[in-house]
């Protein structure tokens, strides 16, 4: 993260460059995001101006910083547009320490109901907008309750050990007496699900510091820990509860991404038989997943939930 010298800050100990930034506080499921419009592309921000903005104490306080701009002008966005001229908008998404990150479930629908707001984009109940993220297209669809993600098709990031003993990884967090098994699964970005015997052991686990993952993927992990309900299945919907901590930004209220990961693992130990609808209780609120076939043939995951903004102002 940059440093900045006391000269350059504001009159609200913010770098001056944010000065008079026009800004929006979202959330969904808890999984809260400082949203910005910049549709031109006029303005970057670096990882300390972002992780300032951020910061609980001292900034405005978020999970992540959110900047809408037109597809057009980014390289990334660029790129996606050669396939997916209707991708307008691109999500540039930052973690909460300023880092570049992939892609997040429920930053995603709360970046759609923000170009909403904004009046840069318009959709109808049961229309679908496509949106540029760094893991590729996502399609957002509006619901009646809020938004569905259709997030891709999700993938084993040990493949070969997946199959063969249905984990791949050692992970170890504050709370657990022993390290537990754990199981790789990327969406577009990484994460390792371990599952908990009981409601009592989640809750002890201790989320403050990030576990530790060996074997960790290159680009590091957002870890998920669940309990399967008992029963697991409940009129056709499988029911899980989480608990997350996210790269770069620490224990979240809810990750989208990693519910859809913890479906993902959770459905593939518990067989052939296991339901594609599931329900995912996290701190913030309930999530809802959906295993589809996509357009190529390939496993999608779908991603519902609500969206909400609950704030604007202005840095000063």
């Amino acid at each position: 993260m940059s440093t900045t010298s006391p000269a350059a800050l504001s009159a609200s100990g913010l770098p001056s460059g944010l000065a008079g930034l026009a800004f929006a506080k979202g959330h969904g499921t808890g999984n809260d995001f400082v949203l910005v419009a910049d549709p031109d592309g006029l303005r970057d921000y670096d990882a300390g101006e972002v992780a300032a903005v951020c910061d609980r104490h001292n900034g405005i306080g978020a999970d992540g910083f959110i900047r809408a701009v037109r597809s057009e002008h980014l390289p990334e966005g660029q790129a996606l547009l050669q396939t997916n001229p209707d991708a307008e908008w691109f999500m540039d998404y930052r973690n909460g320490d300023g880092s570049v990150s992939e892609m997040c479930g429920n930053g995603v629908r709360v970046f759609v109901h923000f170009l909403l707001e904004e009046g840069l984009a318009q959709l109808a109940e049961g229309q679908a907008l496509p949106i540029g993220t760094r893991a590729g297209l996502k399609t957002v669809t509006r619901t009646e309750n809020g938004y569905a993600v259709d997030m891709g098709p999700w993938e084993f990031i040990f493949p070969d050990h997946a199959a063969a003993k249905a984990m791949d990884t050692v992970v170890d967090a504050g709370g657990l007496e022993v390290p537990r098994p754990g199981l790789s699964v990327s969406m577009g970005n990484p994460h390792t699900v371990v599952a908990l015997a009981e409601l009592s052991e989640l809750a002890a686990t201790d989320l403050n510091t990030a576990p530790s993952v060996d074997p960790v993927p290159e680009d590091g992990t957002n870890v998920e820990f669940v309990v399967p309900a008992e029963p697991l299945v409940v009129d056709g919907v499988g029911q899980l509860t989480m608990r997350v901590h996210e790269r770069g930004v620490g224990e979240t209220q809810s990750c989208g991404t990693g519910a859809c990961a913890a479906a993902a693992a959770t459905r593939f130990w518990a067989g052939a038989a296991a339901p594609n609808s599931w329900s995912v209780a996290v701190p913030g609120g309930v999530l809802g997943i959906r295993f589809l076939t996509g357009p190529e043939g390939r496993e999608h995951v779908e991603l519902s939930g609500p969206a909400v903004l609950v704030a604007r102002g202005t840095l000063l």
